[in-house]
């Protein structure tokens, strides 16, 4: 299409839109024509994307037929994508949407050649200034994903003001990175772009396509290194952290002999390592980078397929879960065996969880996807302590060392609106909030005191609302479209607890 493509990620870990679209059947012949006359200017030859989004299923999983359709038909506002529906009947657009969700003829590719052809320096940091230029406190700055016109906002941390709002890629992945002194922070997107913003200076240096279908990223814990997991092609992309230049890309082929997809990619600051889980070989990865790094990964065995995991805080062990299996396994790292198993039912969400000492133990709490309720871990003997109900599936919580509160959302069902704020010594619901009744809330982020944190509202006409952490008084409200995330640097690069890693 002659303009910028599709609606933002709904949310992060959603399952797959349905593949079929209702309506009369187009020959998919036709909708390739269509492609090739309306979209292909920016959206490749192959779908790969160009100045468009790549339109691939991979790509596409995660927003459903009818929003892909209403976009073609309607456009979306502020962007470069134009509206269709004038152009083309009913029939036509709905073989379109069909197209769009079959894979291409040919398996898409993408190589060190195209990364290396993709790689743009856009400022030299060398002639930058190395202090900030912006007057307000660089360790207290949230970096705001706004998914719902894709754009990026930094936003002061005391006066909570917007201090530098620019355009970013295609679906940015609500988890961006920083590097060790919060000076820079790196974006990845789901079509691949990984992006370096100095926060000093509120100027993008550089972007490079690393994949067609990117998970996220992680930083090394010195600051060299940026890993980069794919889906499509399944892969790790290493990159040099000063400039996003290509430094190897390591397959992620199992001992089995097959290609895997990258669940996720991590830093363990205290191990000096990576650690990568892959989704279809039962295996954990992980790629020290001390000294001289050569990224040869070091695998270890799991009992099942990894599509979620979280680490102890000492990151010796890491508890993981898949999709399609009851509970979840505790990994130690230094032994690279199984310690024990949990029974946690549904769909926890790790990734999303939170940790804080209660009674002088670190306990893990996790939200769950697919059922109502908080788990409660102890992380010493990694027994189920408590489940907490909750008015829905969540996916989102939050907390903070000077907070006596953990904050999880109710993502899906009739009672997204509503925030629940969990005790964390007694371990059950104190308060239950309703920012604005009828829309969804969802994902908190504290300031890096814990004074004050705040949430957003993931809709059109939504908005960032600032609170103060102890009161629970609403202080200010951001009016943004679709605030999928925030990110206070501070909290960030100090893996404060309570935040996510």
């Amino acid at each position: 299409m002659k303009r910028m493509l599709f609606a933002p990620l709904l949310w992060l870990g959603a399952v797959h839109g349905a593949a079929a679209v209702p309506g009369p059947e187009v020959a998919l012949g036709q909708a390739a024509q269509d492609y090739q006359q309306h979209c292909q200017s920016c959206h490749g030859v192959n779908r790969l994307g160009g100045a468009g989004p790549a339109l691939l299923p991979e790509s596409l999983s995660r927003i459903k037929p009818d929003e892909i359709r209403r976009t073609i038909q309607n456009g979306r506002p502020a962007s470069q994508m134009a509206a269709y529906a004038s152009v083309l009947d009913p029939a036509r657009i709905d073989g379109l949407v069909n197209y769009l969700q079959q894979p291409p003829a040919t398996p898409p590719t993408w190589n060190d050649e195209q990364i290396r052809g993709s790689h743009s320096l856009l400022a030299d940091v060398s002639k930058l200034p190395v202090t900030p230029q912006h007057g307000a406190d660089p360790l207290n700055l949230f970096v705001v994903v706004e998914a719902g016109n894709h754009h990026i906002n930094i936003l002061d941390g005391d006066r909570f003001t917007v201090l530098a709002r620019f355009a970013s890629h295609f679906a940015v992945h609500g988890g961006p990175k920083f590097s060790p002194d919060g000076r820079f922070v790196y974006f990845a997107s789901r079509d691949g772009w990984i992006s370096l913003y100095d926060l000093h200076n509120l100027k993008l240096i550089a972007e490079v396509r690393a994949g067609i279908n990117t998970r996220n990223l992680a930083v090394s814990k010195d600051g060299r290194w940026v890993l980069v997991g794919n889906y499509l092609p399944g892969s790790l992309v290493v990159l040099d952290a000063r400039d996003l230049s290509l430094v190897k890309t390591i397959p992620t082929i199992g001992l089995d002999g097959k290609t895997s997809r990258v669940s996720a990619v991590y830093t363990a600051p205290p191990r000096d390592s990576f650690i990568v889980a892959l989704k279809d070989v039962k295996e954990v990865w992980e790629l020290s980078y001390a000294g001289k790094a050569d990224f040869e990964p070091r695998r270890i065995a799991a009992q099942d397929y990894l599509d979620d995991f979280s680490f102890s805080p000492d990151y010796r062990q890491l508890l993981a879960t898949s999709r399609k299996a009851q509970g979840g396994q505790v990994i130690d790292l230094d032994s690279g065996k199984v310690v024990t198993d949990i029974p946690l039912p549904g769909m926890p969400h790790l990734g999303s969880g939170t940790y804080w000492k209660r009674d002088g133990q670190w306990v893990f709490a996790t939200p769950n996807i697919s059922k109502g309720l908080i788990s409660v871990i102890d992380f010493k003997t990694w027994k189920l302590i408590k489940e907490i109900p909750t008015l829905g599936p969540g996916f989102f919580m939050r907390s903070h060392v000077n907070s006596r509160y953990a904050w999880t959302d109710v993502f899906f069902g009739p009672d997204n609106d509503a925030i629940h704020l969990i005790d964390k010594q007694t371990l059950e619901i104190a308060h239950t909030l309703r920012p604005m009744p009828g829309k969804t809330a969802a994902h908190v982020e504290f300031t890096r005191d814990g004074r004050y944190l705040l949430l957003s509202i993931w809709d059109t006409d939504g908005a960032l609302i600032v609170y103060d952490s102890n009161t629970l008084k609403e202080v200010k409200r951001i009016p943004m479209n679709k605030p999928s995330g925030k990110y206070n640097v501070g909290n960030k690069i100090e893996f404060a607890e309570g935040t996510s890693h």
